[in-house]
């Protein structure tokens, strides 16, 4: 696997820089530690921008090549999860219940390597922004970070993300032509009735009954509502209802969930039908009923031609029979989509050889894979504009 010979070159160094990350994982936008270290490593990498502070802490640093030209943006996320590790590693997480359990201190090594090579050989024109990001987590620090004003701000043209993927073989790499990831929206319901005795439901109005019979019916969104080769998932994940006594009819339940899909068309449809369904219900129940239907990161979508673009590259770096342009889309979700919809780019997995997935707390990340992502950053500097 031809990885850059500079960065092969200091791979030891990157594994440290790795460790001293999983060491001290960060939550959120909270990430005062994580950022200083990443800032500190890119001062003494010798970059000729660090702006701090963008999202909390997120961090843009700018690299100058030889003469004008656009700017490309590569992006890595920072921060870790709630999750006490188990891996037993010399450089497991020294703060309780915290961990990279996704691989985020790998992504950051990938880019502070990348920006080492590309600060010492410059063999580009025009510039490259490295977007440090926090709170991809849940937080959606991507978003945060566009609508501060990143793209414009520094003028970035197109812009690309990589992730670890434990379910490839070591190097496969997968770069769609389209979505990649779903989007994540979650709706929360709230069925309010009168309550009552459970000796006497005739004199109440129930509105776990209601809930019940609404988790059921929001099923038929998928199977009688979504078109055929639409994906999508509605998934209800929790009814919370009733108190200690089994002889009370609560006056109160809730319901909540998750939606996926791929298409803003879908999630509208998704946010529509769950409406309808839920006050038809609870008109049926005599209950009211309301419903808070909050979009979250939108779906993943690779620019076709920046893509096409990003496998060419992958190529080169992980060999031609170690690029798949036809993945399957995760119903997981990303906010990377922010800058997508911004700008056009792309977002490759790279697997890391087959073994513990995601968000595990046995987990870890391959630090064999890091020169090869770093690679692959440099590369596509380089291939994008070229001297």
């Amino acid at each position: 696997m031809p990885v850059l010979n500079r960065i092969a070159g200091f791979a030891d160094e990157m594994k440290e820089w790795r460790h001293w990350l999983h060491r001290n994982p960060e939550l959120g936008f909270d990430l005062p530690k994580t950022a200083a270290f990443v800032a500190g490593k890119l001062s003494e990498i010798g970059v000729d921008e660090i702006h701090e502070g963008i999202a909390e802490t997120g961090i843009v640093a700018i690299i100058n090549g030889q003469g004008p030209g656009p700017t490309i943006g590569l992006r890595a996320d920072m921060d870790a999860l709630p999750i006490t590790e188990t891996t037993g590693a010399p450089h497991a997480s020294e703060t309780p219940g915290v961990m990279h359990a996704c691989g985020h201190d790998g992504h950051t090594t990938m880019l502070l390597g990348a920006a080492k090579y590309l600060t010492e050989t410059r063999r580009f024109k025009g510039r490259v922004a490295l977007i440090f990001q926090p709170a991809e987590e849940g937080g959606g620090g991507g978003g945060v970070m566009v609508r501060e004003g990143i793209m414009d701000r520094f003028d970035i043209a197109q812009v690309y993300g990589i992730h670890n993927a434990p379910t490839n073989d070591f190097g496969v790499t997968d770069v769609a032509k389209g979505p990649i990831m779903a989007s994540a929206d979650e709706f929360f319901i709230t069925f309010k009735g009168t309550g009552g005795h459970a000796a006497r439901p005739e004199v109440a109005t129930d509105p776990l009954m209601c809930a019940v019979s609404t988790v059921q019916a929001l099923q038929s969104i998928v199977s009688r509502n979504r078109p055929g080769f639409e994906p999508m998932i509605l998934s209800v994940t929790q009814i919370h209802a009733g108190g200690p006594a089994t002889n009370i009819i609560w006056p109160e339940a809730r319901i909540g969930g998750t939606v996926r899909a791929f298409s803003e068309e879908i999630r509208n449809l998704a946010e529509h039908r769950i409406t309808e369904i839920v006050m038809g219900q609870a008109s049926a129940f005599g209950v009211t009923a309301d419903v808070n239907y909050e979009r979250s990161y939108p779906p993943t979508i690779n620019d076709a031609e920046k893509a096409a673009f990003a496998a060419d590259v992958a190529r080169e770096i992980v060999g031609p029979e170690n690029v798949n342009e036809n993945p399957t889309p995760k119903m997981g979700s990303e906010d990377f989509s922010y800058m997508l919809n911004e700008r056009p780019g792309a977002y490759v997995r790279i697997g890391q050889g087959k073994g513990v997935l995601l968000h595990q707390p046995n987990y870890d990340f391959n630090d064999d894979i890091a020169p090869v992502g770093a690679s692959f950053f440099a590369r596509l500097v380089e291939t994008a504009q070229p001297l």
